[in-house]
């Protein structure tokens, strides 16, 4: 069966692999503020940073993601309207969750970043909009948690860890792009609301 997700995934997985040891192509395609202030010309690297990964975990753990929520999505997007919106959801929330960074660092020579975190969050939170009480697992616990408490949690640890500056992880990618995928699925849901307002009351 054709799914956009899969293409998705193997592109990333062979643009990843490639980089790994071909570090000029990994600079070519990394997100670098520092040397994209001012320069409209390497905004591109918004979108190409989230086809390349640090290493290996880092890449299996981000398309395992995207292969779980992403074929859901595919799905619902395809009912609702076109499979295609799935595309534009996962491409833009890239490149929305990267801005921020672009602006907070844009004077800092020694930051860069990439890796498909913003756009794989991007896709959680649209499935979170359209089920609000599924189950999502956590590493640790046993029993999934409802999506719309991971969601709040994932924020705030996310909000949080960004403040503090912790770990080599994009944290603040992993907030906007979740904020994103949120409003993305709001205004592609064509009653603007009121599916996740009738998921809400459905609780079980």
């Amino acid at each position: 069966m054709f799914s956009y997700t899969l293409i998705i995934v193997a592109i990333t997985v062979l643009v990843s692999l490639g980089a790994f040891s071909n570090n000029e192509l990994k600079n070519k395609l990394i997100m670098y503020p520092y040397g994209m202030n001012g320069h409209p010309s390497e905004y591109y690297r918004l979108l190409t940073s989230g086809f390349i990964h640090e290493d290996l975990p880092h890449l299996a753990f981000n398309m395992y993601a995207l292969y779980m929520f992403g074929q859901y999505m595919e799905e619902q997007f395809a009912e609702l309207s076109s499979a295609w919106v799935f595309v534009v959801l996962y491409l833009t929330g890239i490149i929305m969750a990267s801005l921020p960074s672009l602006f907070k660092h844009r004077l800092h020579s020694y930051y860069a970043a990439l890796g498909a975190s913003g756009g794989v969050s991007a896709v959680i939170f649209a499935f979170i909009y359209f089920h609000p009480w599924a189950r999502i697992g956590i590493m640790f616990i046993p029993v999934g948690i409802p999506a719309i408490l991971f969601a709040v949690l994932y924020l705030l640890y996310s909000a949080y860890s960004a403040r503090k500056g912790s770990g080599n992880i994009g944290h603040d990618a992993h907030f906007w792009g979740g904020v994103y995928g949120f409003v993305f699925a709001f205004f592609s849901d064509p009653t603007h609301g009121r599916i996740f307002i009738e998921q809400m009351q459905n609780f079980r």
